[in-house]
């Protein structure tokens, strides 16, 4: 065990991006017996001690972003230092589930760690990923699936997790290999739609894996909802200089760009419109890939996922937790 364990996390909410995980932090950052990580995402089970390469980061806003990991030990560790004596300290770092070398990071260092895990309509996930990235003026790509099919490349040249619109909704592949790190009975697997649906419940359900008093956690509204923001002259405009004050933003303190960015991204914002519905053929094309892991999913948890295999998924686009 590690000489650091009583700072350590005692659980991590690991995955998935874009599925509700946002919004469970919060709610979970409401019960008293819990002690959520101050920084959410601190990505440090992504690092080996070490700041994340630049030469690694090459999307448009990566080498921005990886700015604000925490990767130096002793700031991780700082960040359960305000948990009052005797709750359940935890944070969310929801590429965890993504990045294998995480995985097993996670599990060596804390042999006991808790895992909850959210699961989304992997198309679904993609399409609100790409949403997030489009109203932030960083995605490139006017059209969703002309991205996706970007993807492979965009990896090999390595841009970041985000970007990876169907990696990152793997989760058989991604599930079964957190197994074999872990024993299953440290791995909680949730559903996106039970936490829109049944948020009381779920709440509960975690709550009891955590070991504290069910009942007490309770809903709190994400502040990570993106809005859609169509292709217009005035938006390519705007998320140029976005993406120039990004890459420029790579060589300032994060809280810079944050707040020279906030007009920008206040403007870009204004010209949103209703999310359009997924086009069927499209939804089509970017599932085709991902059948056979929802088929090991299905193998893994004894469970169905035939509901992501309908044409018209499950709607979750007009979730406010999307």
């Amino acid at each position: 065990m590690s000489a650091d364990a009583g700072r350590l996390p005692q659980f991590v909410i690991a995955g998935a991006p874009k599925a509700g995980t946002t919004a469970l932090h919060a709610a979970l950052a409401t019960h008293p017996g819990l002690y959520l990580s101050p920084v959410k995402e601190p990505k440090y089970y992504l690092t080996d001690g070490r700041p994340p390469p630049r030469s690694r980061q090459r999307g448009p806003g990566d080498a921005h972003s990886a700015r604000e990991w925490v990767w130096r030990r002793e700031d991780y560790l700082r960040l359960f230092d305000g948990a009052p004596p005797g709750t359940v300290r935890g944070e969310s770092t929801p590429f965890y589930l993504h990045d294998r070398a995480a995985q097993r990071r996670l599990a060596a260092d804390v042999p006991g760690i808790r895992v909850v895990v959210v699961v989304r309509d992997p198309v679904d996930r993609a399409w609100s990923n790409w949403v997030h990235l489009r109203a932030d003026g960083l995605e490139p790509e006017a059209d969703f699936g002309t991205a996706v099919s970007r993807e492979d490349a965009r990896v090999a040249a390595g841009w970041a997790p985000f970007w990876h619109y169907r990696g990152l909704g793997r989760y058989g592949e991604q599930l079964r290999d957190l197994y074999a790190v872990l024993p299953r009975s440290q791995v909680l697997l949730l559903r996106y739609r039970q936490l829109v649906d049944t948020p009381r419940e779920t709440l509960d359900r975690v709550s009891d894996f955590l070991g504290v008093e069910p009942g007490v956690a309770h809903t709190v509204a994400p502040e990570n909802v993106k809005p859609h923001v169509p292709d217009t002259p005035r938006y390519r405009a705007l998320a140029r200089v976005v993406r120039a004050g990004a890459a420029v933003g790579a060589f300032a303190p994060p809280q810079v760009w944050r707040q020279v960015s906030r007009p920008l991204l206040a403007a870009l914002h204004a010209g949103r419109v209703p999310r359009p519905p997924l086009p069927v053929e499209v939804r089509r094309a970017v599932l085709a890939p991902l059948l056979p892991d929802i088929a090991l999913l299905e193998e893994l948890t004894g469970e169905s996922f035939d509901d992501w295999r309908r044409d018209t998924g499950r709607g979750d686009f007009g979730s406010r937790r999307s």
